[in-house]
């Protein structure tokens, strides 16, 4: 298996309900590497560029109001078959459809409200990962 790197963005839900050590706890369980972390007010460009593929949807800026609605703790998260691996670990995008058991079934509450983004592919991994973080921030250990 490859060894893979994914973005993920703890959401405003997630850092106001205070489960983030949960989360966090659970990627660690599960054998990944946090490569890289930090905590961040997202800005409307930052927002605009992650979000591209839906921002001429009527429902963007109300993904820019909730995204900004408190900081994100953004992260890179390495390991063998990473992104197909943490995105069974949160189930569906949609929390109400998530099992009990995965990430968004136990903590998150509907399609956006829904605990973290986590890349889709290895490609976008590597384009988020870039786009939230420097070079310097993330680290081989």
């Amino acid at each position: 298996m490859a060894t893979e790197r994914s973005l993920i963005l703890l959401k405003p839900d997630t850092v106001t309900k205070k489960h983030c050590g949960e989360v966090i706890d659970r990627f660690e369980k599960a054998g990944f590497r946090i490569a890289g972390t930090k905590m961040m007010a997202l800005s409307d460009e930052i927002l605009a560029e992650h979000y591209s593929h839906v921002a001429d949807k009527p429902f963007f800026p109300n993904i820019v109001e909730f995204m900004q609605s408190s900081p994100v703790i953004a992260m890179v998260l390495e390991g063998d078959d990473a992104i197909s691996k943490i995105r069974g670990m949160l189930g569906p995008t949609n929390s109400q459809e998530a099992e009990a058991g995965t990430i968004r079934g136990d903590l998150g509450t509907d399609m956006m409200v829904n605990v973290c983004h986590a890349s889709d592919s290895p490609e976008n991994g590597e384009i988020e990962v870039n786009r939230f973080f420097d070079a310097c921030e993330v680290f081989d250990y």
